[in-house]
């Protein structure tokens, strides 16, 4: 039996572990950080070697919006360049990770909130892939997304993201994927190259949303609209701020919080990460 196919029969009937895999959400920002080293990439690599490996990942991106919600079956997920404008190099990319059938149907058994459809079209997109193969290169270990119904309120995404808890106990490495600011028609494209710059009011959500996470205050970040003026600034769509809510969805009494890659980005976008593990 290939290695693969050793990695995958060990996957099968996912059993339960002592431990409970972290769950993160990462700010991916550009896709360029797909294939740049910079101090994002190199964050997302060190992650990779710190965790316990995971058996599968479950990628919950800011690019896949949907009716409904939907997980990926197929047993070879396709690479998706869903962007345009970038260097060919980009485009290039092929991420061969390996899909996993068994798990998303029980993925979506787990889910009561709501129906979920076994999807064999999609594949992963760039909030995904770009920062999974900076995690595992060698693209051996089973990757699904599960889609975001954006016809739903924030409520319903944490309280479906809590039926996902089981994962965590399996193996199951759940990762949110967007930026808690994102607001690219207020980016300051000649400012880029300059590290840290942020507008006063992406600064100040910036610091509101790190504290209300760590102080574990879920429903204020909830109802993120109520947070004044500098929120609606920050989520002008709230596309890339749901993969945050399943991740606190998530959250346990006994979980730690930390924060990584908490830097901000031409002015009105932060790549802020959160980890969420029992130290």
């Amino acid at each position: 039996m290939s290695s693969l196919g050793s990695f995958n029969s060990f996957v099968r009937d996912l059993p339960q572990q002592d431990n409970r895999m972290p769950v993160l959400f990462v700010g991916h920002g550009s896709p360029m950080n797909g294939i740049e080293d910079n101090e994002f990439s190199r964050r997302w690599a060190e992650l990779g070697r710190e965790i316990p490996q995971p058996r599968a990942v479950l990628c919950i991106s800011a690019h896949w919006l949907t009716r409904g919600t939907h997980v990926t079956a197929m047993p070879h997920p396709r690479t998706i360049h869903d962007f345009g404008g970038f260097p060919s190099e980009l485009y290039d990319v092929q991420y061969e990770a390996p899909g996993d059938p068994q798990l998303a149907q029980e993925t979506a058994d787990l889910i009561r909130e709501t129906q979920v459809g076994l999807d064999h079209d999609w594949g992963l997109d760039h909030g995904c892939w770009s920062v999974v193969r900076r995690m595992y290169p060698e693209a051996r270990i089973p990757v699904l997304q599960l889609s975001i119904d954006y016809h739903k309120p924030a409520s319903y995404h944490y309280a479906l993201a809590k039926e996902l808890a089981g994962l965590r106990k399996k193996g199951v490495l759940i990762m949110g994927s967007g930026n808690m600011v994102h607001n690219l028609r207020m980016i300051a494209w000649d400012r880029m190259e300059e590290p840290g710059y942020g507008y006063d009011w992406a600064h100040e959500i910036g610091e509101t949303f790190k504290r209300l996470i760590a102080s574990k205050e879920h429903t204020a970040l909830l109802d993120y609209r109520r947070l004044g003026a500098s929120a609606q600034l920050a989520i002008p769509t709230p596309d890339h701020y749901f993969p945050l809510i399943y991740t606190l969805g998530l959250q346990e009494d006994s979980d730690e919080v930390s924060f990584f890659n908490d830097r901000f980005v031409g002015g009105s976008l932060t790549m802020t990460s959160v980890k969420i593990s029992r130290d």
